[in-house]
């Protein structure tokens, strides 16, 4: 159990749990989840492959429901909202980064940072573009925004959904192994980026992972174990 009452927390996850059936067996997954992330923070949660640690950022982001508990994020307890209502609210308010990036292979680099900017709908095509191009430069893009994601490297793809994730300014970032797919030189400049730019724009992230060189610029760190979330500890297996 990690808990601590305030308001000046972004999320607060209360009494989380996971379960799935499994014939006619149960797989607990998720038990008793409890933690509060302040606004700013950099959150790590380690564990093995397995260990629930995607299911967990899953349900943060409302791609998936609890069994029992809840998530709330700026006060509002998203898996009381109707889809609909979620889906808005995860577009506006939270980023995503995956393993793999998901961008879609027809359109540019540009176009594809673009497109969650367009679905939300809020500002006009011009101010999303300039904030694209912006995202772009800082992440070291500038010259591949005409570039569809096949003739991108691994590494620039990669940089590229951390830029569409971010499009949107939202409160949040899950990032999900976002340097799992990449060679080992290549998935440390892309996690340098991606923490540079975390916190040059003061966003709140969570990242999930198994490996432990990517958690030590995070500011808070826990272990995923056996259904259960606790301080890290230096063993971690």
């Amino acid at each position: 159990m990690v808990i601590n009452d305030d308001n000046s927390f972004v999320i607060k996850i209360r009494d989380l749990k996971k379960v799935y059936k499994v014939g006619d067996n149960k797989l607990v997954v998720l038990e008793n989840i409890n933690l509060n992330v302040r606004k700013g923070d950099i959150v790590a949660i380690v564990g093995r492959s397995g260990s629930g640690k995607s299911t967990l950022l899953n349900i943060v982001g409302g791609l998936d429901s609890p069994t029992a508990g809840s998530v709330e994020i700026n006060s509002i307890k998203i898996n009381s909202l109707n889809e609909d209502e979620l889906s808005k609210f995860r577009n506006k308010h939270i980023g995503f980064v995956f393993q793999f990036h998901h961008l879609l292979m027809e359109f540019t680099a540009l176009e594809n940072i673009m497109i969650p900017g367009l679905i939300l709908g809020i500002y006009p095509e011009s101010d999303i573009e300039r904030r694209a191009l912006e995202l772009l430069e800082k992440l070291g893009l500038t010259s591949k925004k005409d570039i569809k994601p096949s003739k991108l490297s691994g590494g620039e793809r990669q940089r590229v959904a951390i830029a569409r994730a971010l499009i949107n300014n939202p409160d949040i970032v899950l990032a999900d192994e976002p340097t799992g797919n990449l060679d080992n030189q290549t998935a440390e400049n892309t996690k340098d980026l991606l923490f540079e730019i975390i916190k040059m724009y003061r966003r709140t992230m969570i990242i999930v992972t198994h490996n432990m060189s990517i958690i030590s610029d995070t500011n808070v760190k826990y272990s995923l174990k056996f259904g259960f979330l606790n301080p890290l500890l230096a063993d971690t297996n």
